[in-house]
């Protein structure tokens, strides 16, 4: 019994740990994955010895790697590697295979095995999407051609990694070394893929129409269903002598959108992430880091430098000299290489396993970490300069794939801006008043009966092809949680919020430093009750020279009581949003409503 004790004791010390850790870290903009190892590092065995790689712990962090690698699998959506193509086939080959080769001879040529080189050169060639997202949205880099193929870079890297990861362990368990004995594991693969495969595109969406019809509603049961399809997975590449984290991988890949109707779906999606990510994943990042030797900066400083340095330079060089067939610009590919640096889940689950299964040893396996973190920390400071460098000499592409503006809550100050929008791109307007929505539908405009909060509701208007989102509803909160949606689940590049005087602006906007429509707070019940009884008519106002939208407020000493300027017309009739982080030019005109006296 005292046992059992302890046991949940430092469970609970492993846990309150990594929440700790990740908290930390996310605050200075880096993923919790970091701040996991790192705090793990610190409290394990390798430094203060507070917290104790226990039986039970074991348990729960190789079961964490399951639902880990699972959950990895269910956020790879296909149709980002579409948008890239053959940019981001030719990014992730340069990123993943000249940082592979740079590992494997480093290794060897430093005195390790050829087994273990190997093991390194897929960790230094392995890409994190850990980082990607929040780093894209702080540079506004979303709606660039340089995002896509960074997304697509990173999902087939690291499919390429677990693949080629799978081969050398089984050749490792196996020892085989005549040709026969290869031809037999590598016809061991072929047919786990293709099961794999079939059972997710013919039986899996069989299955999921079985259950809708079933009409079964115990959340439970779907949540089980999920555990018996991937350890099914899981065990099939066991029995095809590879790691259960292929399978669960490839387990992944299907069961988000095939296994399960899609409402039902987004709540699994939902508890998944929690008993992953939230729970599971978390108690694996930080005993990893019980693993670590810290002593490695004394007995093989050259080494940690030198395998960081290739790690650093392989990927950005690679990724650069392999992307030029593209024909979008070496500076496009060193930008992108840069971006492609971070590393993490799945490079130090690689490295764990390489660990325990004896092929690397704890020196290797420390180095490998600290070349994550120290890696991963270089992307954002990288990633900025070479992003403004292309600015700068007006290289940043932006794609065309996303058009056209949302506007959140139907009320006469939408419906006017969004005539200004109607003839130059798709405009659609979110009302969770039916009466309203058709308002806005018989007046012209596309529009939408349904919660700005409910994520259902953003895939009925494809909101991963929307370029602009604008929150305009009379509730401050509505405005912002709607936002941060559009933002952190459908990629949505332009966001912008109107928030009454009376908010604490500091809160509400912490989210990714929100676009204050019309440039600052105002009371929108007064100005549509100012249009509604005709006490409001539209004008504009020539602007003389370059300019922010704040400033210009404070240069025409504009008193949004009587005056709120809504939008910006340049020369060629072309129409903007005025808002915080928006600017004026000499020629643009501010379209404004002068309220009447």
């Amino acid at each position: 019994m005292e046992e059992f004790h302890i046991n949940i004791l430092n469970i609970s010390a492993v846990l309150l740990a990594a929440y700790l850790g990740g908290v930390a870290i996310r605050k200075i903009g880096y993923p919790a994955i970091l701040g996991e190892l790192l705090i793990g590092i610190v409290l394990g065995p390798a430094v203060l010895g507070w917290l104790e790689y226990s039986e039970a712990v074991k348990v729960l962090a190789e079961i964490g790697i399951i639902l880990l690698m699972v959950y990895i699998g269910m956020e790879i959506d296909f149709r980002d590697l579409k948008k890239a193509s053959w940019a981001g086939l030719l990014a992730a080959l340069g990123g993943f295979f000249v940082p592979f080769v740079f590992g494997y001879f480093a290794i060897v040529w430093t005195g390790g095995t050829p087994i273990s080189g190997l093991f390194v050169a897929i960790a230094i060639g392995v890409t994190s999407l850990a980082t990607k997202s929040r780093i894209l949205i702080d540079l506004k880099l979303l709606n660039t051609r340089i995002a896509y193929v960074l997304m697509a870079g990173a999902l087939i890297s690291d499919t390429l990694a677990l693949v080629i990861f799978s081969g050398i362990t089984n050749f490792a368990e196996t020892n085989v070394l005549n040709i026969s004995e290869l031809l037999l594991i590598g016809g061991k693969i072929l047919v786990f893929f293709g099961l794999t495969i079939s059972i997710g595109v013919f039986l899996l969406p069989r299955l999921g129409k079985y259950i809708s019809r079933s009409g079964m509603k115990n959340s439970t049961a779907y949540f089980t269903l999920i555990l018996i399809v991937t350890f099914g997975y899981c065990e099939l590449a066991e029995l095809a002598g590879m790691h259960s984290i292929l399978g669960a991988f490839m387990a992944g890949l299907f069961i988000k959108d095939n296994l399960f109707p899609k409402k039902i779906s987004k709540e699994l999606n939902k508890a998944f992430y929690d008993v992953s990510i939230g729970f599971m994943a978390p108690i694996f990042f930080v005993t990893a880091g019980f693993f670590v030797d810290v002593t490695v900066f004394q007995t093989d400083l050259g080494l940690l430098i030198l395998v960081t340095s290739l790690a650093i330079v392989g990927k950005i060089v690679g990724t650069a000299l392999f992307y030029l067939p593209s024909r979008n610009g070496w500076r496009e590919g060193i930008t992108i290489g840069t971006g492609m640096n971070g590393r993490g889940a799945v490079e130090i689950i690689i490295a764990e396993i390489g660990l325990g299964m004896g092929i690397i040893d704890k020196t290797i396996f420390s180095i490998l970490v600290f070349m994550a973190i120290f890696t991963t920390l270089t992307v954002p400071v990288l990633l900025s300069w070479t992003t403004k460098w292309l600015r700068k000499r007006g290289e940043l592409v932006y794609m065309d794939e996303r058009r056209g503006i949302v506007f959140l809550g139907v009320n006469p100050l939408s419906l006017i801006m969004a005539k200004y929008f109607k003839d130059q791109e798709p405009v659609t307007l979110i009302d969770n008043n039916p009466e309203l929505a058709a308002k806005a539908e018989k007046a012209g405009f596309n529009s939408l009966y349904g919660n700005a909060l409910n994520e259902a509701t953003w895939e009925d208007i494809h909101a991963d092809n929307v370029l602009t989102v604008v929150g305009m509803t009379t509730n401050n909160r509505v405005n912002t949680l709607a936002a941060k949606m559009a933002k952190e689940k459908f990629l949505v590049p332009e966001i912008a919020v109107t928030q009454s005087p009376s908010v604490d602006l500091n809160e509400t906007t912490k989210l990714e430093n929100m676009n204050l429509l019309f440039a600052s707070p105002v009371s929108l019940d007064e100005w549509m009750h100012k249009m509604q009884h005709d006490e409001a008519e539209e004008s504009s106002v020539p602007v003389e020279s370059d300019m922010s939208c704040k400033q210009w407020m404070d240069t025409n000493k504009i008193d949004l009581q009587e005056t709120l300027p809504i939008l910006i017309e340049d020369n060629k009739g072309k129409f903007r949003l005025f808002g915080s982080e928006d600017s004026v030019q000499a020629g643009d005109k501010v379209v404004i409503l002068k309220a009447e006296k």
